[in-house]
């Protein structure tokens, strides 16, 4: 029996007849080069250490970094970001251990650079990691961040991390003014081809949780807030506006975190500046996903899906901790 064709000439299912046709004519795609595996790395450590609120990540100690780092490297992989764990007696009130040229990051940096000279090395400039408080800065009398007592400290952790070897810098602390004080450093110290990705639109967000469990702050940090300083979650033009600022500071690129609930702003600001564009897949992003796929919830497809998001949106490279699974899975 003949059907007949009533239909407009316009058939989109024509362009989805098959995979073929469907890879060819996809709009948004996904590369190696897109993805940025951030690692944590443990003073002290031998070997490797479960962080059990991120599923199939762990704490990497010195003696393997290298080969861990190199693992990712096969993998076509070209940029980490690095986050230290250290050791809980050298964590003061004003993260003393974080300017300290000699330092644990310091090192573990100069090593991988030794070992794989064409990997880009992200560090971030922010003194949580080493405060006993947990705060991203010194604190004031209050106990609030004391944002221009905290930008000469940050200057000069900066300039360490260039000398070991950081090829981008990354002040993910949110305090006013601190990438033209890192930039002007930088340039006064002859790291004139060392960048800048500025955390411009950081958010005060609750999907940081697992993270602090990573870099083990959680205990030190407590039930506290850093409200004042990392920005509102239902603001977009006050991102806007701190995107332009650092670039005017001299920021190469900018970063949006967390990532898929702001994708609305990567898009704002690609549209707004056409400048490089970073997104963080942050842990409770990956944390949740990846607690659904290993129970049958969500198909593994959902990690390939959430990464294109962020490329459709406009960001040109993700950080993600599904970074060396999904390149094995694209190579």
């Amino acid at each position: 029996m003949k059907i007949e064709r009533t239909f407009p000439e316009t058939r989109m299912r024509r362009i989805r007849k098959n995979s073929g046709l469907r890879e060819m004519l996809a709009e948004t795609n996904l590369s190696r080069t897109d993805l940025i595996q951030p690692i944590f790395i443990k003073e002290d450590l031998s070997g490797t250490e479960e962080i059990k609120t991120m599923p199939g990540i762990n704490r990497l100690g010195l003696d393997i970094l290298n080969d861990e780092v190199g693992k990712i490297v096969d993998l076509g992989i070209k940029s980490i970001a690095v986050f230290p764990v250290i050791n809980e007696e050298k964590k003061d009130e004003t993260g003393s251990q974080a300017t300290l040229e000699d330092n644990f990051i310091c090192h573990a940096i100069s090593s991988i650079k030794k070992s794989y000279p064409d990997l880009i090395i992200i560090a971030d400039v922010a003194l949580d990691p080493y405060t006993d408080h947990g705060h991203d800065g010194l604190l004031d009398k209050t106990g609030d961040v004391d944002n221009d007592l905290t930008l000469p400290v940050l200057r000069e952790q900066a300039v360490v991390l260039a000398k070991a070897g950081t090829d981008i810098i990354a002040p993910s602390d949110m305090m006013d003014g601190r990438i033209k004080i890192i930039r002007d450093a930088l340039e006064q110290n002859d790291f004139i081809d060392t960048l800048i990705l500025a955390y411009s639109a950081k958010f005060s967000s609750k999907f940081y949780g697992p993270f602090k469990d990573a870099v083990e702050s959680a205990k030190f940090f407590g039930d506290k807030t850093k409200d004042t300083y990392q920005m509102p979650v239902a603001n977009i033009n006050e991102a806007l506006h701190e995107v332009a600022l650092d670039i005017r500071e001299g920021a190469d690129i900018v970063m949006v975190k967390p990532g898929m609930p702001y994708l609305d702003v990567i898009k704002a600001i690609k549209d707004e500046f056409k400048v490089p564009t970073f997104a963080y897949q942050v842990s409770g992003e990956y944390s949740m996903l990846k607690n659904a796929v290993d129970s049958g919830l969500l198909s593994n497809d959902v990690i390939k899906e959430s990464l294109l998001s962020f490329k459709r949106a406009g960001a040109d490279c993700v950080l993600t901790y599904f970074a060396s699974e999904i390149a094995r899975e694209l190579s």
